[in-house]
């Protein structure tokens, strides 16, 4: 009799802790039959360009690690194709018609078609596309069509559930599930885009498809992974979905996406700059040098201003401020938030429209020249020219040789010009003897320095 109490126990206690574990897992079974016919598979017929990595196809310039992803390509596994098709996912954001994916999936496309979950295929017209987010708006033809909920990524929480559907591989309308891993991530080479970390299973194919979270809301569009063997390892990247509508806006109006400009060089902000600008935290953007007559010039920032705020949203590391910056329209005023000699001030800058190359126009340097003269530091350094003054447009002393000393020991180089040290200016070699004379001792200070054409700063120490 015990021996079959205790039984009934054992297996009470199973079932009831079965039964828990089912409780507290999310069934995704509505979810994917509600939006799944608003996925679409995308196919591209169009000239093949770049290099293959295994059976995915790479566009040149994309570092191995950081890879997006590529349908399997028709026409062998390795080499050059005349032409191929291109496989990705997208997903319907309006009855009639408009298809929002990758950029990469539809990058040189001859031809675009879309295919829907009811097997009905549609040939897309390119409205726009932009190739700093990833983004590609598409339009067919047709009407009262499924269409996904379009949700707030900005609310999404570190460790919610989100699902991913797609065709990776070829294999239409998969369904994975992960959490959410991090918010606002910075890859190399994507200074507009504060990428979602998930470990949602994401492949060759997935490209352009859809996030969803647990309320059936698109807060992501699936973009890139990291890896080493070429496939999934665990990291996956998605587009919030905030910045994706913002550009899809833009994509409709004008065809292009013009994004907001600051015009300022930055860095980030380690323990010993932190320490050097007298900050109680490493955090914020460290402006290293002004664009010439740029917005944040004409606003008034200096080098040497550290940003911690931005129209009112904090900026930890200095990759966050591309990503708000980027995202004010051109011609409207912003709230920067920054620190200056130890004292936090607003200013009011307005914003500039990024130039269409993405690049900040910076100076080069030439050989030096003029009479050395050691100091405190243990370097040498020179006068510049006239004519370098003019070619740099700064003032400075160039450093000739670096000795053992404070000045080797904050990472000077031959070749660095010195253009500012603990707030003062450096015009000369008379102003930088007496600057240097009256530094603190065993107390770091900045020191701001022009390094092939970069201005940066640097902690410096004397003992």
């Amino acid at each position: 009799m015990f021996r079959r109490l205790a039984f009934g126990c054992v297996v009470w206690g199973l079932w009831l802790t079965t039964a828990l574990v089912h409780a507290q897992l999310p069934d995704f079974t509505e979810l994917v039959e509600e939006a799944s016919p608003a996925v679409v598979n995308i196919s591209t017929i169009q000239k093949a360009q770049g290099r293959f990595h295994g059976n995915m196809e790479l566009p040149e310039g994309v570092p191995d690690i950081f890879r997006h992803f590529f349908g399997m390509p028709e026409g062998g596994p390795r080499g050059q194709a005349p032409e191929r098709t291109s496989l990705g996912s997208g997903f319907i954001v309006s009855r009639d018609g408009y298809v929002l994916t990758n950029n990469h999936v539809i990058d040189g496309a001859e031809q675009i078609f879309v295919r829907l979950n009811d097997r009905r295929e549609f040939e897309a017209k390119l409205i726009g596309s932009d190739a700093s987010s990833d983004l590609a708006l598409l339009k067919v033809e047709a009407d009262r069509l499924p269409t996904v909920q379009i949700g707030k990524s900005e609310k999404l929480k570190v460790g919610e559930w989100v699902i991913a559907i797609g065709s990776p591989f070829g294999f239409d309308y998969s369904v994975t599930a992960g959490i959410v891993s991090a918010k606002g991530r910075s890859l190399p080479n994507e200074n507009y885009v504060p990428f979602i970390q998930t470990d949602v299973a994401i492949n060759p194919g997935n490209s352009g498809g859809p996030l969803f979270n647990l309320e059936g809301e698109v807060v992501g569009i699936n973009s890139q992974i990291y890896t080493r063997s070429g496939g999934f390892m665990g990291l996956s990247f998605a587009i919030p979905m905030d910045v994706a509508m913002e550009v899809v806006a833009q994509l409709k109006e004008n065809g292009h996406v013009t994004r907001g400009w600051l015009g300022v060089v930055i860095q980030e902000v380690d323990k010993s700059l932190a320490e050097s600008f007298g900050l109680e935290k490493a955090a914020g953007a460290l402006v290293s040098q002004l664009v010439p007559d740029g917005p944040a010039a004409q606003g008034g920032l200096q080098p040497g201003d550290i940003i911690t705020a931005f129209n009112g949203k904090d900026v930890v590391l200095s990759s966050d401020l591309p990503h708000l910056v980027g995202r004010v329209r051109p011609g409207t005023e912003a709230k920067v938030t920054i620190v200056r000699h130890g004292k936090t001030k607003q200013l009011t800058v307005e914003i500039g429209a990024l130039p269409s190359d993405g690049i900040a126009k910076v100076n080069g340097h030439n050989k030096h020249k003029g009479t050395p003269t050691t100091n405190r530091l243990g370097v040498a350094v020179v006068n510049l020219t006239p004519q370098q003054q003019k070619q740099l447009d700064i003032q400075g002393v160039m450093v000739k040789t670096v000795g053992p000393g404070p000045g080797a020991n904050a990472g000077l180089v031959a070749g660095d010009v010195i253009t500012m040290i603990h707030n003062d200016l450096v015009r000369d070699i008379q102003d930088f003897e007496r600057v240097v004379e009256n530094l603190p001792a065993n107390r770091a200070v900045p020191m701001q320095i022009v390094r092939r054409g970069n201005a940066m700063f640097i902690p410096l120490r004397v003992n």
